[in-house]
């Protein structure tokens, strides 16, 4: 006996659904370096529709520390940039109570060298982040995003170039001008490892979309809007409020660089993206790179998100 076509459809649309609510991601975060890496972390884990799978912590190794006695509100004498990032990231998980989400700890500093060379700098995310992909079956994808410094991703790619079309990478990095088609690798992230992103722009295959600054500037948070709409007897929302308070007090706005990247990655309906040439100097090869950006949406939705219990 023939199953009835309504029958049939809504597996399908069952089938649909639980594909898309399987879809492994892997989190690589700067985490102690600003304050928005907090807030694209707590958003990615409390939303629905992917499985988490690892949270990595990445270096912010850049030129100042050697020069500058403070960097933000730390102290640079004694300031372990990946170090930070791990600990926030487990204090992050924690508060979440999400503490069975992988958290290994990331390179300490660049690939190569500072006039360039490739050798990769391994760690345990890198090696997570190698396992994580082996284990996609079939044609599954392990989506990995970044918000810092593309050390581990790079790593795991050199170390291990089976996996590459296992992956689909998302980053934050570099400025681009969508009218005259003009890069700018002068930017924080891209200056960390430079290297690293030569290196991916560079990899013939890698299915990359990359968020720029560019685009992502345009998701800015009101500081005294923020401060009234979290609640500091939640735990996470006392993290993200003291994040702030902390770090940039002075500060009446802030762009929420990774938020941007992380609710793009969610939302693609709220972005636009396009098909760019990689820069000049790099191998010509296209790469996907977000343009523009619904900012309203997008602030709307982190807060009914972050508010829900």
């Amino acid at each position: 006996m023939k199953k009835p076509l309504y029958i049939l459809l809504a597996f399908f649309f069952l089938f649909q659904h639980f594909s898309i609510a399987q879809q492994k991601v892997w989190l690589d975060s700067d985490t102690g370096n600003e304050m928005d890496d907090l807030y694209a972390i707590a958003y990615l884990i409390k939303v629905e529709g992917i499985n988490l799978i690892g949270l990595s912590s990445a270096h912010f190794n850049n030129a100042d520390l050697n020069v500058f006695e403070k960097w933000n509100a730390y102290e640079t004498a004694i300031l372990k940039p990946v170090e930070e990032s791990q600990r926030l990231n487990e204090e992050i998980l924690a508060a979440m109570g999400r503490t069975d989400i992988p958290h290994p700890l990331g390179a300490d500093r660049q690939i190569g060298r500072a006039w360039g060379q490739q050798d990769p700098r391994d760690s345990p995310a890198a090696q997570a982040i190698i396992s994580a992909a082996r284990a996609m079956v079939g044609n599954e994808k392990l989506d990995v995003v970044t918000l810092g410094a593309m050390t581990n991703i790079a790593t795991a790619l050199m170390l291990a170039p089976d996996i590459k079309d296992k992956i689909r990478l998302f980053s934050l990095g570099s400025w681009y001008t969508p009218q005259t088609r003009a890069w700018n690798k002068s930017e924080f992230n891209i200056r960390c490892d430079l290297n690293a992103f030569d290196y991916l722009l560079n990899l013939e295959g890698l299915d990359f979309t990359i968020m720029t600054t560019t685009t992502s500037f345009a998701l800015k948070f009101d500081r005294d809007e923020t401060y009234s709409r979290l609640d500091e007897h939640v735990t996470i929302e006392k993290i993200l409020a003291d994040r702030w308070q902390i770090h940039n007090p002075q500060d009446k706005t802030r762009v929420m660089w990774d938020l941007a990247l992380v609710m793009a990655y969610m939302h693609p309906e709220w972005a636009t993206t396009s098909s760019v040439m990689t820069p000049p100097e790099n191998n010509p090869r296209v790469v996907q790179v977000f343009t523009e950006i619904d900012a309203d949406k997008m602030r709307e939705e982190f807060w009914r998100l972050i508010k829900s219990r």
